[in-house]
């Protein structure tokens, strides 16, 4: 499974196109334009989102990871709050036993949206990041599956920290 904050979802989506991964993205307008570009770039789609459809888009990662597809979410999406990891990833990784693999990228020169994960497009011919955390295996049980979403977000942030540029790098904000 492969987790990246929502940020960084269109660099992290494009480096790991064609290799066979089911996004999970919203039903919502929004998601559209995503699930359109995912699609292009040969992801399978998983259509749902903790804010609208949830269940089912559980339902399908779990049953996509169980027979062996690799799934990619975003666990601070749809609408945030930005870099706070919710449970559904942990729990998709929880019952089937996949391991967890925290990645982010960070691109220059890149825009920024005035959006509240600040989402990242990077701008043409620009240089990208790429960053993993270390990958876990999630145990069973509540409060195992806590103890993994803390971790979740750490990983995601030491490869946040990983992809940054050491001067600090900048992105325009319009």
């Amino acid at each position: 499974m492969l987790l990246c904050w929502h940020d960084a979802l269109l660099p992290v989506m494009w480096h790991h196109r064609n290799r066979g991964i089911a996004a999970v993205v919203s039903e919502a307008r929004d998601g559209q334009y995503l699930a359109a570009f995912a699609a292009s770039l040969g992801y399978g789609l998983i259509r749902g989102s903790s804010t609208r459809g949830g269940r089912q888009a559980l339902r399908a990662a779990i049953r996509a990871l169980q027979q062996g597809t690799p799934v990619g979410i975003t666990p601070d999406g749809p609408r945030g709050p930005r870099r706070i990891a919710k449970p559904g990833a942990v729990t998709a990784a929880a019952r089937t036993g996949a391991v967890v693999l925290p990645v982010h990228a960070e691109a220059r020169p890149a825009w920024r949206a005035r959006s509240w994960d600040r989402f990242l497009v990077p701008t043409p011919f620009a240089t990208v990041r790429v960053a993993y955390g270390e990958p876990f295996e999630v145990a069973t049980g509540g409060i195992a599956e806590e103890a993994a979403r803390t971790r979740a977000a750490r990983e995601l942030d030491q490869a946040a920290r990983l992809a940054a540029w050491p001067d600090g790098g900048e992105t325009h904000t319009g």
